[in-house]
């Protein structure tokens, strides 16, 4: 639990602490020297960092221009009112984007040209939008800048996704699993992502009495095992092979003829999400959902490859 500014600064004054200016090269050499005063250094800078954030808000870190309103966010409203919900046509299994005319299934409901010739392994991937523009950038604050205040964002509109897949599965209690990080990447980055949005989202759904007592988080049943590589330009059969063994369910008997969630923050080729899919159905889950923020669509899978940072094409990995 972060320590209030006030029991901070009394503790270092009780440390025999004067004026406090350091860096972190500091705070590296003090955590291996006193690790005891390293931990009231690092919660006073922490909670010094976080008034004056709030207290004297910045530019926007989106677009630059000066925000007017206190927030643990320093993201303006106009940014954030630009993110909008895909409004395109998509397929109702994968979500992908439609070009031109499709058939319509018996069931009323339109599917690509993968999931009409290929079942897929989950009943249905959801994402609130494209992959691009303001979404974009928001995902990219709280996973590759540590903005953590961006999943409660994220987290609502990752609500309005489950809102949606909750309508189709009846009455059915289910499963929400964060897709897993891998440990060593955990580590690094310092949280899960998916993790952080499935909280969010599940607060959301609390606060709007929603639904969200018909979901369970759990993040015990599945593991990334080993780390994967980049999955750019690679074929399908390639991604398949790169992400085969990936993840391994821990706990089969909490999924066994279950409904389950998957959660993650982009929704990239399918590739991770299937295997998911395959593993926990293949361990006794009965229905496999997927839940994203975002999805990387057809007309845009290049450009993001292209331009995407390197630390997230070493994540993503077929996300």
């Amino acid at each position: 639990m972060p320590i209030p500014l006030h029991t901070a600064a009394r503790a270092a004054k009780e440390q025999g602490c004067g004026r406090v200016v350091f860096s972190s090269g500091d705070l590296s050499r003090l955590r291996k020297q006193n690790p005891g005063r390293f931990w009231v250094f690092a919660a006073l800078r922490e909670a010094a960092e976080s008034l004056f954030a709030t207290l004297f808000p910045s530019d926007c870190r989106l677009c630059g221009a000066p925000l007017s309103e206190i927030s643990r966010l320093p993201v303006c409203r106009a940014c954030l009112e630009s993110v909008e919900p895909v409004d395109s046509a998509t397929c109702w299994v994968c979500g992908e984007r439609l070009f031109g005319p499709h058939p319509v299934g018996e069931d009323g409901r339109l599917r690509c040209g993968v999931c009409q010739r290929f079942e897929a392994p989950f009943v249905r991937a959801r994402a609130y939008g494209a992959y691009d523009g303001r979404l974009r950038e928001l995902i990219h604050l709280l996973k590759y800048e540590q903005v953590r205040p961006a999943a409660e964002v994220l987290g609502g509109l990752l609500a309005q996704v489950l809102t949606e897949l909750l309508a189709e599965m009846g009455a059915e209690p289910a499963l929400l699993l964060p897709v897993p990080l891998h440990a060593g990447k955990r580590r690094q980055r310092g949280f899960n992502q998916a993790e952080l949005l499935a909280r969010a989202a599940l607060r959301s759904l609390e606060r709007e009495a929603a639904g969200a007592g018909r979901l369970r988080l759990s993040t015990d049943v599945l593991e990334r095992r080993r780390a994967t590589e980049s999955q750019t330009g690679l074929t399908r059969h390639q991604r398949r092979e790169n992400i085969r063994g990936a993840f391994r369910v821990l706990r089969p008997e909490e999924i066994a003829a279950r409904t389950v969630v998957l959660v993650d923050d982009v929704f990239t080729t399918g590739t991770t999400v299937g295997e998911c899919a395959r593993l926990l159905r293949r361990s006794g889950a009965s229905r496999v959902y997927v839940a994203t923020v975002a999805r990387v669509l057809k007309a845009e899978a290049g450009r993001v490859e292209r331009t995407e940072p390197r630390e997230s094409l070493a994540h993503a990995a077929g996300a």
